[in-house]
């Protein structure tokens, strides 16, 4: 994909479904500093079906997803036991990234940002110091549920990602 191609085209093409991808797939998560529109979550999953239709290393075409989850995580999913990614695909996964950053103005590079659910489930995000503040204060405990987005693969990222702060890299806060 082009870095210059509009977010907004329309995609011919369909990226395999997430669903599909085996649990050993490796996961990249990126999220972002605020809730997306729905049209801008229809544009980036348009233009990320066609980044990842396209997403190829030496040459090579990779079996690859790309999906939006709640409106703020733009997460790859790359089964590499098909091909692997290499250092050019993935500068190329991050140029993609990037783009979607310069077109819609938003970050979603800051890894100081974390996302968690409040009381009433809803999702919201803090900056890493405001969490731990309000870890401290009791507003948020130890059974706060959080989004991990350092797990690595889809089996993790199925059974690990929305984990409460005791069973997350985040327990380091407490």
């Amino acid at each position: 994909m082009e870095n210059n191609m509009p977010i907004s085209s329309p995609s011919a093409v369909d990226a395999n479904d997430f669903q599909s991808m085996p649990a050993h797939s490796r996961v990249w998560i990126y999220q972002s500093n605020r809730m997306l529109t729905e049209p801008e979550v229809n544009a980036i999953k348009d233009a990320g079906d066609r980044f990842v239709s396209q997403w190829a290393a030496h040459g090579s075409q990779l079996t690859a997803s790309f999906q939006v989850f709640h409106r703020l995580f733009l997460v790859f999913f790359l089964d590499e036991k098909q091909a692997s990614a290499t250092g050019c695909s993935i500068d190329s996964s991050v140029g993609f990234v990037r783009h979607v950053m310069d077109e819609l103005q938003i970050d979603l590079l800051d890894k100081l940002n974390l996302a968690y659910r409040d009381a009433q489930g809803d999702i919201a995000v803090q900056r890493m110091t405001d969490f731990q503040d309000n870890l401290k204060a009791g507003t948020h405990t130890a059974d706060t549920v959080v989004f991990n987005n350092l797990v690595g693969t889809k089996g993790e990222f199925v059974d690990k990602w929305e984990v409460p702060v005791k069973e997350s890299w985040h327990r380091q806060l407490l």
